[in-house]
């Protein structure tokens, strides 16, 4: 079970504070892979909660390989965003404010694929056509957009 999962079962759907690595991940047309969401039908970023005793390069390989079936290199830091822009309701009622530690993958390898239930899809977009986006998602692309791609 995942550390949300138990500090679910002590504070019910009360917010809490969920620190994840999100991960930027682009094609040689400088596309950014998105996934669409099983939960919301919107689409987001790759990432996800960090897990006990996991340092957050290990949060970043693992979301990476599990919600895309990819694997990179290294991950380069690229900002650490928090605040309120970064609240979320899950559609089961569920409240977070999310720490984003925000990476770019580097050397990635593999084919794009679903290894979890988290997502329906998988598909590079350019920023300039962008599908409907998770809030959270939205907020880090347009704090990135032109500076990174």
């Amino acid at each position: 079970m995942s550390y949300i999962a138990e500090l679910r079962k002590y504070v019910g759907q009360r917010p809490i504070i969920n620190i994840g690595a999100t991960i930027i991940v682009t094609n040689d047309k400088n596309e950014l892979l998105l996934n669409l969401r099983s939960d919301t039908g919107t689409w987001g970023i790759i990432g996800g909660g960090l897990e006990l005793g996991e340092s957050l390069e290990e949060t970043a390989a693992r979301e990476l390989w599990e919600e895309a079936g990819l694997k990179a290199e290294r991950f380069e830091l690229l900002d650490v965003l928090s605040g309120k822009e970064l609240f979320f309701r899950y559609p089961n009622g569920d409240e977070t404010y999310t720490v984003i530690v925000l990476y770019k993958a580097v050397g990635v390898s593999g084919v794009p694929r679903i290894n979890d239930d988290e997502s329906s899809r998988l598909e590079y977009f350019s920023v300039n056509a962008l599908p409907e986006l998770e809030n959270r998602a939205e907020y880090v692309i347009n704090r990135i957009k032109g500076k990174i791609i």
